[in-house]
Order: structure tokens, then C-alpha cells, then sequence
């Protein structure tokens, strides 16, 4: 073992002092859940060297963005040094000149995938990140890897994830354990939120989450504790009254327009950003298709307007018109500026965007409607649901002015998940 002890909270030290064959971190924003993955990691390799072990995430760029800098610093914390091999997908670990063993690195995104190699160790990071499916899959494909023969050693799986709802992690470590005790001794958990990480995140972190985030939110982001988000309204933290402004475009006033692409049921919003805050104040629904639309933007308001579109980024393959010209090219050649990437924003990230800036955990409402102009925006906030899929609700007719009011919020105001790279303490 190293000769110093490891830069561990009190709650990181906890987690690895336990002694269950499979470990749960669940943790908020900023708590180390990936700095303590990876000291399982070391401490195994302390333990039993030249057995392999196995890191998973969620995608490749995951294991490329924040595993390969986190292992190196947490190596080097433990008195271990790697050799990321990068075109193998692998992490060497020494003692010095010393070979303690490799961790091979796959990517959760296709569990079929993962066979064709064992291991006495694994670390599965934001496990709940995935939808429940395929964590399962992705978690009876990796306990088939555990298969070290080795007096003493578990073949264990550590589980660092945020707290994504009450999904895989909460059905395996907390249901399963309720229901049937005696998976108390096979099963461990520890909750950790990100204040018990403070001392080694920035001064200003904490205060933006609380900025950044919508309150039912801040339990699972924050505390680390398993919260519903998925039933009920989409967007609960909407009020008509409190979110509502007499607010109107002014004269020479930039417009934001998120746009959705539907033959018959186009539907755009139209914004105005003061102080920085979003202000939707116009809208149009059921329009026929997008020259329609293009037309009565340009007669309403393009004069004396600068005009940014925000459009659906599948209007690049598919066309309201027809197959050979695509809406966004249609909205180029009438004039309009885009903005718009290769693909849409993620569905959850949008709706987060605006739960956000519809109500934060400060009780800021920086997103406002006008309602009476926004008559089909606002009953949309109000009445959309998630269906049975926790996806959200396609069926009740409001999704189309939905995601149209919500495409310029996640591009113009998206939350953005920091990550911080814990560093070790001095010595």
C-alpha cells in the first residue's frame, strides 16, 4: 500500500472501507464520484497485482474526457504511475518500473460488446445515465467478465453514478436490498453530496448549481439523493401568473424564433432577450409548411428586425415541401440566420434548460411568457406530461409548440454540467 494515505473525504473513505462484492457511490455534481472509481481501482491493484480490472462508461468520450486525466491524477495520489494506451482502450499501472496490472476501458453504449476478456475488478461510472434496459444489460455483461480465481479476492464492481431518477442503481442497491435482506451483505451503498466535496471544488460551484438548476432538481444534483423526474408535468415549475410579462418586440429589437418542422403543425416562438433573460412575446401555430412559415416571418417582422432562427436540426434531411429542398435550406434562402447544429439537443437537456430558467433553486424566474400572446405556449408548459415511457408526451398536441419554445432556450441557456477534476492534497 502507498506509503501516504490517499486525499479521501470522509464519505469516499467510507465507501471504500466497505467490504460488499458490489459498491455503490451515488453522489450530486462535483463529489468525486469518479476520483473515489478510481481509488477502487488503485486499491485493488495494491491488493492483487496483475489481476486486470475494467472501467465502463456510458460512452467512449466519456472514458477519453474524464477517465484517462482523473486515473493519472488518482494513480499518482495512490504512489501508482499509468501508461494510457489510448488505441487499445487500456490503462497500465506500475509501482515505479513495477507492472501492477492493466484496466481495460469499453464503452456501456453497446453492452453486447463487452466480452472476450476477464477481469477481478470493475468500476461502472454514471451507470444511471443509461436507461434502465440497457444498465441491466450492460451490468449481467460485466459481472460475467468478474471470473478470477483467487483466494480473497471478490471480483467486485464498483458503481459511481448521480442519482438519475429511480432507476437501475436504485432498483439493485435499494429495492432489491428492501425486499430481500439478505442482499444487505452483497450490496453496499453510500449517498454523498457535493458540499461534502467543497474544499476541493471552486468557491463559486455550489452557488451555480443553485443557479443553474430547478428545485425539484437540487436533491439529486446536489444531495445525491433518488428523486422522480420523470412523472407528472414536464415543465412543473411553470406558473402562468408568476412566469407571465406584458412585454411586447420593440422596435429594432433582435428576435430569437425556435422552430418546429411539421406539415400542418409548424409552430414557432418568438423571443426577446432583456437583461439577459428570455422573454417569449409572439408565437405561430398550425402553420402549412415551411414557405408559409418563412413568409409570414418576413412580412411580420423582418423589417427593422435582425432575425435568428433556432430550427428542429432534422429540417436539414426532411422537408415540410418536398424531398429535394430541406427546411433549413428554405429558411437560408429566405434570408433568415440559423442557429443550428448537427443534431438536436438532447430531449432531457432541453427540458432541464427550461425548467431552469423557468424557476431556479434561488426562486429566480428568468424565463417569462407573454401569455396572451403565447396563448398555445402557454397552455403547452401547463399540460404537457410524460407518458408511461418517462418519455415525453407526443400525444396530447401541444409537443409541437413545446419543443419549438424550447429549442433557443437550450442552445441560448443550456445547463452545463461542470466537471472538476479533484485534485490531491499537498503533502
Amino acid at each position: 500500500m502507498p506509503s501516504l494515505m490517499p486525499s479521501l473525504n470522509v464519505p469516499q473513505a467510507s465507501f471504500l472501507a466497505m467490504p460488499h462484492k458490489f459498491r455503490a457511490y451515488v453522489a450530486g455534481f462535483g463529489s468525486g464520484k469518479t476520483w473515489v472509481g478510481c481509488g477502487g481501482l488503485m486499491q485493488h491493484f495494491w491488493e492483487y497485482p496483475r489481476i486486470n480490472a475494467g472501467y465502463f462508461a456510458p460512452t467512449y468520450p466519456q472514458i477519453r474526457d474524464i477517465f484517462y486525466p482523473t486515473v493519472e491524477e488518482v494513480a499518482r495520489d495512490w504512489g501508482l504511475r499509468v501508461d494510457i494506451v489510448e488505441s487499445n482502450k487500456e490503462v497500465h499501472i506500475y509501482e515505479g518500473r513495477r507492472y501492477r496490472g492493466t484496466v481495460i476501458c469499453r464503452s456501456m453504449e453497446k453492452p453486447e460488446t463487452i466480452i472476450g476478456f476477464k477481469i477481478g475488478k470493475a468500476l461502472c461510472d454514471e451507470l444511471d445515465v443509461m436507461k434502465a434496459p440497457k444498465a441491466r444489460l450492460a451490468w449481467r455483461k460485466i459481472i460475467a467478465r468478474m471470473r478470477y480465481a483467487v483466494d480473497g479476492l471478490k471480483n467486485g464492481v464498483d458503481v459511481t453514478t448521480t442519482p438519475e431518477g429511480f432507476k437501475f442503481v436504485y432498483e439493485q442497491f435499494v429495492k432489491a436490498v428492501r425486499d430481500k435482506p439478505h442482499l444487505g451483505g452483497l450490496y453496499g451503498l453510500i449517498q454523498a453530496s457535493t458540499y461534502d466535496n467543497a474544499a476541493n471544488l471552486p468557491d463559486d460551484y455550489i452557488q451555480s448549481l443553485l443557479d443553474s438548476y430547478p428545485p425539484e432538481l437540487i436533491d439529486a444534483y446536489l444531495r445525491g439523493q433518488f428523486v422522480n423526474l420523470t412523472s407528472g408535468s414536464i415543465y412543473p415549475n411553470f406558473d402562468r401568473n408568476l412566469n407571465h410579462t406584458d412585454a411586447e418586440m420593440r422596435e429594432g429589437e433582435p428576435l430569437h424564433i425556435g422552430m418546429d418542422f411539421n406539415v400542418l403543425r409548424m409552430a414557432a416562438v418568438v423571443y426577446v432577450i432583456r437583461d439577459g433573460r428570455p422573454l417569449a412575446v409572439d408565437e405561430l401555430v398550425d402553420v402549412r409548411d415551411t414557405p408559409a412559415m418563412a413568409r409570414m416571418i418576413a412580412e411580420r417582422w423582418r423589417p427593422g428586425h435582425a432575425i435568428t432562427i433556432y430550427p428542429d436540426a432534422s429540417g436539414q434531411n426532411t422537408s415540410s415541401k418536398s424531398a429535394s429542398e430541406s427546411d433549413l435550406s428554405i429558411l437560408r434562402q429566405a434570408g433568415f440566420s440559423l442557429n443550428v447544429t448537427g443534431t438536436n439537443p438532447a430531449v432531457r437537456d432541453r427540458v432541464l434548460a427550461t425548467n431552469a430558467m423557468l424557476l431556479n433553486a434561488n426562486g429566480e424566474r428568468r424565463m417569462l411568457v407573454n401569455t396572451h400572446r403565447c396563448p398555445k405556449f402557454t397552455e403547452g408548459l401547463e399540460q404537457q406530461a410524460y407518458d408511461k415511457n418517462g418519455e415525453p408526451d407526443k400525444s396530447c398536441g401541444v409537443d409541437h409548440v413545446n419543443d419549438a419554445g424550447t429549442y433557443p432556450i437550450a442552445r441560448l441557456f443550456p445547463v452545463i454540467r461542470r466537471i472538476v477534476t479533484q485534485q490531491p492534497l499537498r503533502m
